[in-house]
């Protein structure tokens, strides 16, 4: 299977994000990665619900919502309603995580669970049979331009086990310090989706950086 691209808008200009978006729906990408960073789980603060409504008239791709949020049960249903066709949270900062899946799916939108690089595979085992991904981050979160850490490897080959064993059919997805080698090493371990941010927004060509990951 063809790995897919998904381009992080956090690269992107701020001050006109519209356009980034409607040049990324002139790329072949279905996937478009939206960090939403609340300031208090991670320290920056950028996204909220309501751009992802602004933004989601300009686009027919895929919106992968990443919520790197304290309290996610809370915008849980205002990305929902924002038009968010994937949306994923912390198991760090989660109570009730099963019912947080519960609480996407019903709505008919993919439920994704998500993973610091400090953070065992094993947290989440017992939930693998609930999510539609898993979202391993390759960086710790908060801020682009990281370097891939390539212990994240082990749990994404761990993922991929279990997933194979069990005959389960969640996707991995990895997101931090993806290039053209890291991403060679993301997909022989497994990866499904490798989310990109400077590897391609801030290139001349968007959709040649794109090529090249996936190629």
């Amino acid at each position: 299977m063809t790995v897919k691209i998904a381009p992080s808008i956090l690269s992107g200009d701020f001050s006109n994000m519209g356009a980034v978006i409607e040049k990324l729906e002139q790329t072949d990408v279905e996937i478009i990665h939206i960090d939403v960073m609340g300031g208090q789980f991670v320290a920056p603060i950028t996204f909220g619900y309501q751009m992802v409504k602004t933004l989601r008239p300009r686009s027919k791709k895929i919106f992968d919502v990443h919520l790197m949020v304290q309290t996610p049960e809370v915008q849980i249903p205002q990305f929902i309603e924002a038009g968010a066709d994937m949306i994923s949270f912390h198991v760090e900062t989660s109570k009730h995580p099963h019912c947080y899946l519960q609480q996407i799916k019903s709505a008919g939108v993919k439920a994704g669970i998500v993973l610091n690089p400090g953070t065992s595979a094993q947290v989440i085992k017992t939930l693998l049979e609930e999510v539609d991904y898993v979202l391993q981050m390759s960086v710790n979160p908060g801020f682009g331009g990281q370097s891939f850490i390539p212990r994240v490897l082990e749990n994404i080959e761990q993922l991929a086990k279990w997933r194979e064993k069990e005959h389960l059919s969640f996707a991995i997805e990895v997101d931090g310090g993806v290039n053209e080698i890291t991403a060679a090493a993301c997909r022989k371990s497994g990866v499904d989706i490798l989310v990109a941010g400077s590897g391609i927004l801030e290139k001349d060509d968007w959709q040649v950086a794109i090529n090249q990951l996936r190629d």
